[in-house]
């Protein structure tokens, strides 16, 4: 079973700048998603760990990790924009790394730099429910949502005014089905999914790994610091490097 981990880092954040090589807890941000990459990987035989970046001081910062990951890959600036969508710079590492190891890869694995707070058992779990279902083109992490459509969640009409963003007679948040926030920490996917040229994470075929403890992504200044707040201050009851 061949399978890449990709690390994915471009250069630019505008909402918290440097945020991936930033450190928190005295670690390069980027140091908890390449080690816990590290530790999936002692699990299996065929492995590769590549760091997808278009900047020189984050590929740098990552050789100095002294990690095992492959940092010979340099994204294309047009996939590395504002605009450039994830799964675009996935599928261009994957093809370069296919072409490098002259294999195809049964599994792709991306743990998002800015969604660190995973478990080994996070991973495994979710690749073991993956591998159970057949059918399915690939997982990704979630967490409970604290707002639902079906309640408390509007979207403008066609006549300019507000209404809940999906219908239902409920009349309570308790009533309503359950809904998902997508965390970001990682994402499976199978062969399929590639052979099916989706551009997206969320197809007809997907599966969902809901994440039993706090789990969120960093997108604003005051993320990063409550984040380093809880690893600073031991209130992480799990271990994520």
């Amino acid at each position: 079973m061949n399978i890449l981990m990709t690390i994915c880092a471009r250069g630019g954040s505008k909402g918290i700048p440097g945020k991936n090589v930033k450190l928190i807890n005295g670690k390069p941000l980027i140091y908890y998603s390449i080690k816990m990459a590290n530790k999936f990987a002692e699990n299996f035989n065929d492995v590769n760990i590549i760091l997808s970046t278009d900047d020189d001081e984050i590929k740098n910062i990552v050789k100095g990790l002294n990690l095992n990951i492959d940092t010979t890959y340099n994204r294309p600036k047009h996939l590395a924009t504002d605009s450039a969508g994830k799964m675009v710079a996935i599928i261009d590492v994957k093809e370069y790394c296919e072409e490098k190891y002259n294999l195809n890869y049964d599994f792709v694995m991306d743990l998002d730099v800015t969604s660190p707070l995973r478990t080994l058992e996070d991973l495994r779990n979710a690749f073991e429910l993956l591998l159970s279902d057949k059918n399915a083109f690939n997982i990704f992490s979630v967490s409970p949502a604290n707002r639902n459509p079906y309640f408390n969640m509007v979207e403008q009409n066609s006549n300019g005014y507000y209404t809940t963003s999906k219908k239902g007679e409920f009349l309570t948040r308790q009533s309503t089905p359950k809904v998902f926030d997508m965390n970001a920490s990682f994402y499976i996917f199978s062969r399929k999914y590639f052979a099916n040229g989706f551009k997206g994470a969320i197809t007809d075929k997907s599966l969902i790994y809901e994440v039993p403890h706090i789990c969120f992504d960093l997108d604003h200044p005051l993320d990063f610091d409550f984040m380093e707040y809880l690893m600073l201050n031991n209130k992480l009851d799990f271990e994520i490097e």
